[in-house]
C-alpha cells in the first residue's frame, strides 16, 4: 500500500501504527486485524526476516497461533516436535559423543507433562518462515503496510500520535496520524529511545560468529534427530561457553555454524578458507563441501526496559528485552507481548474498556521480560560445568585427552562422569523448562485477586514443571472437552478469540442468566458440561478449582481475570458480581452505557 496523502473523516489515518514487522510487530498486527481494528505497519527494509534467527517455538506461542487460527499454516514450515529431539554434546558431528540430553519435552520422563498441559506441541519455526505467516495473515485480515519506510519521530497529544515517516526510495517525508503507536523496532529501538524508556543491564557482553550454509549432513543426524549440536573442540571455541554450535535449520541440509570470537580483536572477516575450515572442524569431515549463504555476527545482551510504554506509545519484543537465544525464549516472548497488548488496544478503541486498561501491559509483561532475560543469560552460563568436564589444560591433543578423561575407568573417571550427569541436570533449566514457558502469573489492574486463595504454593520446581490453576492471573488450564460433533476441543479453544469468556458449569444457571441480562458484544458464556462443551473425561472437573456453580472470567489472551470459587445460585447475586468484575477489569463505571444499556460500539470484535 502507498502512504496515504489525506486523512479519513475521523482525522486518523489508522487506529494503531506499528513500527517493525518482526515477531512482535507482525503478531500485534495480526491480532488487531483479527479483532477488526485498523492497523498500519511500517518496515524500513524491503523484506521480512531474511535469516533464520529465532526458531524454537514453545507451547505458549503455538497456543497464541492457535487462537489466531494460523497454527496449521505455521506447522507446514516447521521442523516437528519429534525431530527436535536430543541435544548432542560431541567432539564433532562425525566424532565421539560426550553426552546427549532429551530436550524440548521429548524425553520419556517429560513427554507426558508436555502432552497434558497444552493442546499444542513445540515446533521449530525459523523466523524467516514465521514472520511471513504472521504478516500475510494480518494483511489478509485488513492490516495495511508500507515497506522501505523509516520511522523518524513522533509527537503525542491528548487524542493521538502524529508519526513522521520517510520513504527510503524517494526520500519523501510525510506524517501519519494514529490513535496509538507501537514500537516493535528491535534491539536498537528508536521508538523506545524517543519515549525515554530506561534500559537496565549490559549490552554486547560477548560475541558470536554465524555462518548459514547448505550441506547434506543427514548421514550424521538422521539416526539421532536433533536441532542443536554442541561441539567441544579447540577449533570450535564458543567464547564464554567454550563450545561450537551446529544448528539445523531445515532437516538435514541447511545449517548454521556458530563460534565465539574475542571482541577486542574486532569482528571476523569470514574469509572463505577460514569459514570452510571452521565448518569442517565442527562437522568432523575434512572433505566436506558447503555452500555458504550468508555470514553474520551477533552480540550477547542482558538488558530489559523498566517500563514498556509512555502515554499512547507502547514498545515490545526486542525493543524492551534483549538477551541471547539460549532457552529459546526470544520470539516466543515477542509474540506474547503482542498478544497481550492487542486485545487491550482493541477493547479501548472499541469503547469496551477505559484507557487505564492499557496500564496493565507494562505491569504484566515487564516482569516476564526481566525473567526471560535473566533465564537466557543464565542458561548460557550453565554450559560451564559441562565444558569443564571435558576440558584439559596444556594437552597437545585436547580432544583425545578430553575423551580419555571422561572414559577413565578409575576413580577420577567416576567423578567426571558424576559431574557430567549433574551438568546435564542443570541444562534441563534451558531445554526442558516447561514451567518457565507456561507458569507466567500476572498481577495488574486487569486481574482481580481471589482473597480466599492465599499465596500460591508450588508443588514442584516452577521453572521445570507446569502448575495448572484457575487462580486469577494464571492462564486457563488446558483440558480436553468434547464438542457437538464428538471431536475433542480444548478449554483454550472455547475461550479467547478476541472476547472475554464467562466460564461456568451446568449448575451455573445464575451466571448464564447474568451474562444474558448484560448482553455484551464482547462477552461469551461457556457452560462446561453442556452440549458442545461436554466434559466426559472429567478433565475440567479435575483442574477447575471452583464449584460447578462458580465462575471464571477469562480474558481474550486466555488469562483468568477473576473467579468466584463458591457456588452462586441467586441471579441477582451473580449479576452484581459479574458486573463488578467486568467494571473492575475494564476500568469502567457500573453506570457505563456499554455495560448497562448494551450498546455495541463499531467496529465489532471478530465473531468466534
Amino acid at each position: 500500500m502507498n502512504a496515504p496523502n489525506t486523512s479519513p473523516a475521523d482525522g486518523f489515518d489508522t487506529d494503531v501504527l506499528i513500527v517493525g514487522t518482526g515477531p512482535m510487530g507482525s503478531a500485534t498486527a495480526l491480532a488487531l486485524a483479527t479483532y477488526g481494528v485498523r492497523v498500519h505497519v511500517v518496515n524500513r527494509w524491503n523484506w521480512l526476516a531474511n535469516t533464520p534467527r529465532a526458531h524454537i517455538t514453545n507451547q505458549r506461542a503455538v497456543e497464541v497461533l492457535r487462537d489466531l487460527q494460523v497454527d496449521k499454516e505455521a506447522e507446514k514450515y516447521a521442523t516437528p516436535w519429534e525431530l527436535m529431539g536430543d541435544t548432542l554434546f560431541t567432539t564433532s558431528l562425525a566424532g565421539d559423543e560426550i553426552a546427549r540430553l532429551r530436550t524440548w519435552g521429548t524425553g520419556d520422563d517429560r513427554v507426558g507433562d508436555y502432552i497434558a498441559n497444552s493442546p499444542c506441541r513445540m515446533l521449530d519455526i525459523p523466523q524467516l518462515y514465521m514472520e511471513p505467516v504472521l504478516f500475510k495473515n494480518a494483511a489478509e485480515r485488513g492490516a495495511t503496510s508500507t515497506f522501505n519506510t523509516d520511522y523518524v519521530s513522533h509527537v503525542q497529544d491528548e487524542d493521538g500520535v502524529t508519526v513522521q515517516l520517510v520513504d527510503n526510495i524517494s526520500g519523501r517525508e510525510y506524517s501519519m496520524r494514529a490513535r496509538y503507536l507501537v514500537g516493535a523496532d528491535g534491539a536498537r529501538s528508536q521508538v523506545a529511545e524517543d519515549i525515554g524508556l530506561e534500559i537496565e543491564g549490559e549490552m554486547a557482553r560477548a560475541a558470536t560468529a554465524y555462518v548459514l550454509f547448505h550441506a547434506d549432513l543427514s548421514q550424521y543426524v538422521e539416526h539421532r534427530p536433533s536441532i542443536l549440536h554442541w561441539i567441544l573442540t579447540p577449533g570450535g571455541s564458543f567464547g564464554e561457553i567454550g563450545m561450537g554450535l551446529l544448528r539445523a535449520i531445515r532437516p538435514w541440509d541447511t545449517w548454521i555454524a556458530g563460534w565465539g570470537f574475542d571482541m577486542a580483536d574486532g569482528e571476523p572477516t569470514f574469509e572463505p578458507d577460514d569459514v570452510l575450515a571452521k565448518v569442517r572442524t565442527l562437522v568432523g569431515d575434512p572433505e566436506l563441501e558447503i555452500e555458504v549463504e550468508s555470514t553474520s555476527v551477533w552480540y550477547v545482551n542482558q538488558a530489559v526496559a523498566t517500563t514498556y510504554s509512555k502515554g499512547r506509545v507502547f514498545c515490545g519484543g526486542d525493543a524492551v528485552h534483549r538477551h541471547p537465544p539460549s532457552s529459546g525464549l526470544g520470539s516466543n516472548t515477542c509474540i506474547q507481548d503482542g498478544f497481550n497488548l492487542a486485545w487491550k488496544l482493541a477493547f479501548v478503541l472499541n469503547g469496551y474498556a477505559a484507557p487505564s486498561l492499557l496500564d496493565s501491559y507494562t505491569t504484566e509483561r515487564q516482569p516476564v521480560g526481566a525473567q526471560i532475560v535473566a533465564r537466557a543469560n543464565q542458561s548460557r552460563k550453565d554450559y560451564g560445568p559441562l565444558n569443564a568436564c571435558f576440558a584439559t589444560d596444556g594437552a597437545d591433543d585436547p580432544v583425545t585427552a578430553g575423551l580419555a578423561k571422561v572414559r577413565d575407568p578409575g576413580p577420577d573417571g567416576v567423578a567426571v562422569r558424576d559431574a557430567i550427569a549433574a551438568a546435564l541436570e542443570l541444562k534441563n533449566y534451558e531445554f526442558n523448562a516447561q514451567g518457565v514457558e507456561l507458569n507466567q502469573r500476572y498481577t495488574s489492574n486487569a486481574v482481580i485477586t481471589d482473597p480466599q486463595a492465599g499465596e500460591e504454593q508450588w508443588l514442584r520446581d516452577p521453572q521445570l514443571y507446569v502448575q495448572p490453576t484457575t487462580r486469577p492471573g494464571a492462564k486457563i488450564p488446558h483440558a480436553w472437552l468434547v464438542d457437538a460433533c464428538g471431536q475433542r476441543v480444548s478449554t483454550l479453544d472455547v475461550t479467547g478469540k478476541g472476547k472475554l469468556s464467562l466460564v461456568t458449569g451446568l449448575a451455573g444457571t445464575a451466571w448464564s442468566n447474568a451474562a444474558a441480562k448484560l448482553d455484551l458484544p464482547f462477552l461469551r458464556t461457556v457452560v462446561i458440561g453442556a452440549p458442545g462443551t461436554a466434559d466426559p473425561y472429567a478433565a475440567w472437573h479435575k483442574v477447575r478449582d471452583i464449584h460447578e456453580a462458580g465462575a471464571l472470567l477469562v480474558r481474550p489472551d486466555g488469562y483468568i481475570a477473576w473467579r468466584q470459587s463458591a457456588a452462586v445460585w441467586d441471579d441477582n447475586d451473580a449479576f452484581e458480581q459479574l458486573l463488578g468484575a467486568l467494571t473492575a477489569v475494564l476500568g469502567t463505571s457500573p453506570d457505563d452505557t456499554a455495560l448497562r444499556l448494551h450498546v455495541t460500539v463499531d467496529p465489532p470484535l471478530a465473531a468466534t
